[in-house]
């Protein structure tokens, strides 16, 4: 999951976006409306975590044009609003959830993946392919009910793979959705990872290559 943090605490920005890494999850981070709106007008993303109270644009304003601009890039809004109708105001503007500030971590997580299956293609919260089975929640993945241990990119990756079921994936792609807006593109880290993650899973391959496309998922019989 590609998320972006709209946040102008510069700590609580920090803490998020660590902790969403930890996640599997590839995380950008801004402090301003303007600097987001910038951010998503060259990057697509699955998901905004957006703090309502932004100094300069509000995060009213920026949820609605998010919501206009990129309909399908969920918004998770951050308030410290305690009050009904301003908790309200955010939702009819078009955010998909909220959280009240301070939260706890774990729920901002759940929060993010339940709806970022809300999309025209809801995914079940569990995948399951060829004789694999991830859990995006527990962050586990199972081969034939034998646990396979992945670091958060080779997991993140593998989930890409499996909500494609089947379809090409662009290194490009995996290196947009799985890493931030610091990767290098001439990086050989898509492969490595396509690579280690393939040594981890085991035979029969699943993981298969079309030159100068990139890769996908297939049983030992395709």
């Amino acid at each position: 999951m590609r998320v972006l943090v709209v946040e102008d605490e510069v700590i609580l920005a920090e803490a998020v976006q660590s902790g969403l890494r930890r996640e599997a999850m590839a995380v950008d981070v801004v402090h301003s409306g303007e600097a987001a709106l910038e951010q998503m007008a060259f990057t697509e993303y699955d998901a905004v975590v957006l703090d309502r109270d932004l100094p300069g644009m509000h995060g009213d304003e920026l949820c609605r044009l998010t919501v206009e601009r990129y309909p399908s890039c969920r918004v998770l809004m951050l308030t410290a609003a305690r009050r009904l109708d301003e908790r309200v105001t955010g939702l009819e503007l078009g955010a998909d959830d909220y959280l009240t500030k301070p939260f706890e971590f774990p729920e901002l997580v759940a929060r993010l993946r339940a709806i970022n299956r809300r999309n025209p293609t809801a995914q079940p919260p569990q995948l399951a392919f060829a004789g694999l089975r991830l859990d995006p929640f527990r962050r586990e993945v199972y081969r034939d009910g034998r646990l396979v241990r992945l670091t958060p990119k080779e997991f993140a990756v593998l989930e890409l793979l499996m909500r494609d079921r089947g379809g090409v994936i662009s290194a490009e792609i995996l290196l947009e959705k799985a890493w931030d807006s610091h990767a290098d593109p001439f990086t050989n880290a898509v492969r490595i990872t396509i690579s280690t993650l393939r040594a981890k899973l085991g035979k029969p391959a699943l993981i298969h290559t079309v030159t100068g496309a990139g890769y996908y998922l297939a049983g030992a019989a395709e």
